[in-house]
C-alpha cells in the first residue's frame, strides 16, 4: 500500500514537472509581434512601401494595411492639424492583441504638451500602448524617407514600454526638440534586449 502511494506521488510530481516544462517551451515559441503599417489616405504609397522595407531590415514581421481616413474628431481646425492622441486612439481600437500599429501621414500632427495646447511634433507613441503615429510634415527634405523610418521605429519602441535612451546612436534617443535621426543607427543592446523580452524576434545579422 505504501509502495503504491509513493508511486502515485512520484507520478504526480513528474506530471507537474512535465506541464511546467511545456509551459516554458510554449513561451519560447510564442508568435512574434507583428507591426501593422497603417497609412492615412494623404501619404504617398511609395513612402509607405519604403518605410515598411526599412523596418523589415531590422524586424521582419511587417504588414501594410489599406489607407484610411483620419477620424473626424482628430481634425484641429484652428491650425489645420490633426490631433495625434485622437488618431492613436482610433488606431488602437482597431489593433488586436499580438499586433502594434504605426499610423503614417504627411499632415501636420499635434498634441497638448504641458501649458501648450497644440504642440506640433514628428510623431507620438504612448508608453505602453498598441498604436502610435509618425508624420513626414516637419521633416527636412534631405533623407526624409530615412527620417520617417527612424521616427516610426522610435514611436514603436515607446509602445512596447521603452523610455528615451542616453545612447546617441540608438533609435530611442531623446530628440530634445531637434532632429538627430542622422546619428541613429539601430536599437542599442539594452533596448534591443528589452524588446526581445517583449517577444520581438529581430533579424539575425
Amino acid at each position: 500500500m505504501k509502495s503504491n502511494s509513493l508511486g502515485a506521488l512520484l507520478f504526480c510530481f513528474a506530471f507537474i514537472l512535465s506541464c511546467s516544462e511545456k509551459k516554458r517551451d510554449t513561451g519560447k515559441d510564442q508568435k512574434a509581434m507583428t507591426i501593422l503599417v497603417q497609412p492615412f489616405k494623404d501619404i504617398q504609397s511609395e513612402k509607405v512601401k519604403h518605410l515598411a522595407e526599412e523596418i523589415r531590415k531590422v524586424y521582419p514581421y511587417v504588414r501594410i494595411l489599406e489607407p484610411v481616413d483620419f477620424p473626424p474628431n482628430a481634425y484641429y481646425k484652428p491650425r489645420n492639424r490633426y490631433r495625434a492622441d485622437s488618431s492613436i486612439a482610433f488606431l488602437s481600437r482597431n489593433t488586436r492583441e499580438g499586433f502594434v500599429t504605426i499610423g503614417l501621414t504627411s499632415k501636420d500632427i499635434s498634441v497638448t504638451k504641458g501649458k501648450i495646447k497644440d504642440f506640433g511634433l514628428f510623431g507620438l507613441g504612448f508608453r505602453p500602448g498598441n498604436a502610435c503615429i509618425a508624420s513626414s510634415f516637419r521633416l527636412s527634405k534631405k533623407n526624409s524617407d530615412e527620417q520617417l523610418f527612424k521616427i516610426a521605429i522610435h514611436e514603436l519602441g515607446h509602445t512596447q514600454g521603452l523610455h528615451h535612451c542616453p545612447v546617441k546612436t540608438c533609435f530611442m534617443r531623446d530628440a530634445e526638440g531637434k532632429n538627430p535621426t542622422d546619428e541613429e543607427t539601430d536599437f542599442c543592446k539594452k533596448c534591443k534586449q528589452f524588446l526581445m523580452n517583449k517577444n520581438w524576434k529581430f533579424n539575425l545579422i
